[in-house]
């Protein structure tokens, strides 16, 4: 297919009528907003006593929990452990916080990890807005974060990743990121003005980057604080571009997928890979990158570095965020294609719903 101009505002409204680009531009304001409601919210101080965190989630309701794992990985004073399945880890016992989130308070998974979670007696609370789930938590007088957004679940981030950041920090468990998050909100802003669509595509990067993904298979390369921001570029990329898209993670790959890189040898022309890097990856980590760098361009693999903004980890998190969301947005316009709508999730739904 011909590629289409990135610059013509009648390309956002012919194939973004739900108005996705909207829910990525107003990213920065959303987690301010979320940070603020997770500050003012009242948590038991029971919760404080936890040894570990438990987040049941799937989706985009629980990479904001992957992320806020991979951000204070360094410093979190208990594990913050992910459950992306029906049944509760074993672990669970009255010494575990358990976070439900789900966006639609309907997800069939977090709503069975729950009901498990209900005949233990670990502490509770539960990140929605609405349906099974809160009404589940409300019989049980489980606290429940509660938050209105219209939108896919994928574009509430701010509503699944600052609130459980925020209770984080309440408890006890993790340092003050008070600052950390003015500073992220302000970077997001900055960037934003750089990445939107009325910037320019001479002088867009976000832009720029989805022509060249254009009719090739992204990889996703992160380490670190960026692990998690890998996925959640890769997770954009497969429902905002409708696209195929992995993701792997520094050091791991560098024992097993650098030796894939030779065959099928036709693939090595179809792929790009795109680096996120951080000036807070440790320095043997910033040498793999450029190894592996050197390794790609043997393999005659396309690879782009993106670096996150901003001065501290939290704010070049979140800005590669913003930047991937960015990406796939602008890879949804060039495949013709409404980035809002998951129709092959929907008829899986329906289809599970029939048994």
């Amino acid at each position: 297919m011909e590629s289409l101009n990135l610059d013509d505002p009648r390309l956002f409204k012919r194939y973004d009528p739900r108005g996705m680009r909207e829910r990525i531009r107003e990213m920065p304001v959303s987690c301010q907003q979320a940070w603020q409601m997770a500050l003012d919210f009242n948590l038991p101080a029971s919760y404080s006593r936890v040894n570990k965190v438990a987040i049941l989630g799937m989706g985009g309701s629980a990479i904001g929990g992957d992320l806020v794992s991979s951000l204070v990985a360094s410093e979190a004073r208990v594990p913050i452990l992910l459950c992306r399945d029906y049944v509760l880890p074993a672990f669970v016992d009255a010494r575990t916080l358990v976070i439900a989130s789900s966006y639609s308070g309907m997800t069939e998974e977090t709503i069975s990890a729950f009901e498990q979670a209900l005949a233990t007696g670990s502490k509770k609370l539960v990140i929605t807005t609405g349906g099974r789930l809160k009404d589940l938590a409300e019989e049980k007088n489980i606290p429940v974060f509660s938050f209105s957004y219209k939108a896919q679940p994928r574009a509430a981030l701010p509503f699944s990743f600052l609130p459980v950041l925020g209770f984080l920090q309440k408890l006890g468990f993790i340092n003050d990121k008070s600052q950390d998050v003015a500073e992220t909100i302000k970077s997001m802003q900055k960037l934003s003005q750089k990445i939107d669509e009325t910037a320019p595509l001479l002088q867009n990067p976000a832009k720029q980057l989805a022509r060249r993904l254009y009719g090739h298979l992204p990889l996703v390369y992160g380490a670190g604080i960026l692990s998690e921001v890998a996925h959640r570029w890769k997770t954009q990329l497969n429902e905002n571009s409708k696209a195929w898209a992995f993701h792997e993670v520094f050091p791991e790959l560098n024992h097993n997928a650098v030796v894939g890189y030779q065959f099928p040898e036709e693939l090595a022309a179809e792929i790009v890979v795109v680096l996120l890097r951080s000036d807070y990856l440790p320095e043997r980590i910033q040498l793999r990158y450029q190894v592996t760098s050197r390794l790609l361009e043997q393999a005659g693999v396309s690879y782009q570095f993106v670096d996150g903004e901003g001065s501290r980890p939290l704010s070049q998190m979140m800005s590669l965020v913003l930047f991937g969301d960015y990406t796939s947005y602008y890879l949804a316009m060039l495949y013709r294609i409404d980035p809002s709508p998951v129709k092959a999730i929907d008829y899986l739904k329906e289809q599970l719903n029939k048994r």
